[in-house]
């Protein structure tokens, strides 16, 4: 697969511009489809890149400015305890994140109840709580694009 291919297909596989919640001119912070925790995301390098030795020294200033502001509006938004920051790259290999905002004790938001199941050890990823609700991304979404402000 080309790169080009690749990219397209882990941009369609995550729903990064459907999703997009905030973005620079080299990362993009998305809504991750499943919902291990309440505003789990995707933080994603626009351009492809197989590797994290790949990444330049301009796109690294560039995350952590997003970093920045995705940490302020999660927090705004859902009062977080910690972040975690996974990069697997196992099955999509594409340099990024999976966001996952840890939480001791229940979070309700859209009139539901939202567990950290692995808290306090890693983050339950198969977990995706409320896939029933497909309009329940898109209020994720919007919540933390108002608070990213």
């Amino acid at each position: 697969m080309t790169e080009t291919r690749t990219l397209e297909a882990f941009r369609a596989k995550f729903r990064v511009e459907e999703l997009n919640i905030i973005e620079n001119h080299t990362w993009t912070w998305s809504v991750r489809p499943g919902q291990p925790t309440l505003g789990a995301g995707i933080l994603s390098l626009n351009r492809h890149a197989g590797t994290f030795s790949d990444v330049t020294a301009e796109e690294m200033q560039d995350l952590a400015e997003l970093v920045t502001a995705l940490e302020s509006a999660v927090s705004s938004a859902f009062d977080q305890r910690i972040m975690n920051y996974l990069m697997l790259m196992m099955v999509d290999h594409h340099v990024h994140y999976h966001v996952i905002p840890r939480y001791e004790g229940v979070r309700s938001f859209d009139g539901r109840e939202w567990v950290d199941n692995g808290w306090p050890a890693l983050p339950m990823l198969a977990d995706s709580q409320h896939p029933d609700n497909p309009g329940l991304l898109h209020l994720i979404r919007d919540t933390l694009q108002s608070n990213a402000g």
